[in-house]
C-alpha cells in the first residue's frame, strides 16, 4: 500500500503551526484540509482530552458563526495524535492566508465563559471539558503564532527523506 502524504510528514521536526495537509479537486472547485499544530510530536505531551474537546467546541462556534468564514468552512476538528487540528475549506488557500482566521479563532477561546453546546442535549460526551486548560492551551499557541508568524517552519511541512533505490523505488526501513 502507498503511504498517505500525512504520514510523508517527519514528524520529529514539525513544530506549531498551520500547515498544508492536501488539497482535493471536487465538483464547483477545491478543498482543503489544514493541519493547525499545536504541540510538537512525539516530544511534547499531547493535549489533554477534555480541553481538546473544549478546544473543538469553543473554536468551531467561532468560526461558524464568523462572517467572513462560516460559508467556507466544512470542518474543524482534533487529530487522533491529540497535538492539534484539522480544518477542512473551501477553497485553495496558503497557510498564511488563514493565519488571522487561526489567530481570531485561538484568541476568542480567552474570552469564553462557558463551553457551547456542553450538555448532554448538545454534546456526546459534556462532562468531558475542561475551559480552564483550553485557555491555557489557546493562550500559548497564540503566543507561539505571533513570535513565529515570519518563520517559514511555522507554514511549511518538514518531509521525510527516503533513500531511493536505483530503481526509483522508494525504502521504508520500518
Amino acid at each position: 500500500m502507498d503511504l498517505i502524504p500525512s504520514f510523508s510528514v517527519d514528524h520529529t521536526k514539525i513544530v506549531p503551526g498551520i500547515f498544508l495537509s492536501r488539497a482535493d479537486s471536487v465538483e464547483g472547485g477545491t478543498v482543503t484540509t489544514y493541519d493547525v499544530r499545536l504541540m510538537r510530536p512525539n516530544r511534547e505531551p499531547a493535549i489533554d482530552v477534555a480541553a481538546m474537546h473544549s478546544l473543538e467546541h469553543i473554536i468551531a462556534t467561532y468560526m461558524r458563526n464568523d462572517p467572513m468564514w462560516k460559508d467556507e468552512l466544512i470542518y474543524w476538528g482534533p487529530m487522533g495524535c491529540l497535538t492539534g487540528f484539522y480544518i477542512i475549506l473551501k477553497g485553495a488557500r496558503t497557510p498564511k492566508e488563514i493565519y488571522p482566521l487561526i489567530l481570531a479563532a485561538f484568541r476568542s477561546v480567552e474570552g469564553a465563559e462557558v463551553v457551547p453546546g456542553a450538555t448532554a442535549e448538545n454534546c456526546g460526551h459534556y462532562l468531558m471539558h475542561n475551559l480552564n486548560m483550553a485557555k491555557y492551551y489557546a493562550a500559548r499557541f497564540v503566543e507561539y503564532l505571533e513570535a513565529h508568524k515570519d518563520e517559514a517552519t511555522t507554514f511549511e511541512y518538514p518531509k521525510t527523506e527516503r533513500l531511493v533505490t536505483g530503481e526509483g523505488k522508494h525504502f521504508y526501513d520500518s
